[in-house]
């Protein structure tokens, strides 16, 4: 199978898990989430000389395990590194390849003090913290709707994942995001 089409198989089977009933994130994870890492990792692969292939499949994936099942959530890095891999295995990817996928996807967490090793997995931390700051508003729709918090609490939450999210981005993806950052600080903190 040749890259494009196992990038479009792969977007097919996170893009269908995403509409389950039992993603507790609903269908917009795929749309204001997962699609814009997808986005924003092709534009760091390109500027960083990163491999493209392995940034759009780590991409794709990288929330994968929390999207299919809540039980992962706390730990859907490492939980999502082990579904990658039955995903990549059963199109008989090589597992060189498969492995630095993993590799992007335990590395990609904010919350968690990860070591950043290659390329690739900095393309895809910076790519999920672009994501969060280009898409203040699914943020706000978590946090007001699926989580049902108050107006100062949600505020909270929301200023305090931005600012996780730009300390994990890397300098070239900060020069892309910074607007938006301070733009949304503001708005919050007013």
């Amino acid at each position: 199978m040749n890259s494009v089409k196992l990038v479009e198989a792969i977007s097919d089977i996170v893009e269908e898990r995403s509409k389950k009933d039992t993603n507790i994130f609903g269908y917009e994870i795929w749309t204001y989430h997962v699609a814009i890492v997808v986005k924003y990792a092709k534009l760091l692969a390109a500027k960083l000389g990163a491999d493209k292939e392995i940034v759009e499949i780590s991409a794709l994936l990288h929330d994968y395990a929390s999207i299919k099942d809540s039980s992962m959530y706390k730990e859907h890095h490492m939980y999502g590194a082990i579904e990658a891999e039955k995903i990549l295995n059963g199109f008989n990817y090589p597992k060189e390849r498969t492995n630095k996928v993993k590799e992007c996807i335990i590395q990609h967490r904010g919350s968690v003090p990860i070591d950043r090793t290659t390329k690739e997995s900095i393309c895809i931390a910076s790519a999920d913290a672009m994501a969060h700051i280009d898409q203040v508003p699914s943020l706000l729709h978590l946090v007001y709707y699926k989580r049902e918090m108050d107006v100062v609490e949600g505020a909270n939450w929301v200023i305090k994942k931005l600012e996780r999210s730009w300390n994990k981005l890397c300098p070239e993806a900060k020069e892309i995001m910074k607007c938006k950052y301070e733009s949304a600080k503001i708005i919050l903190n007013s």
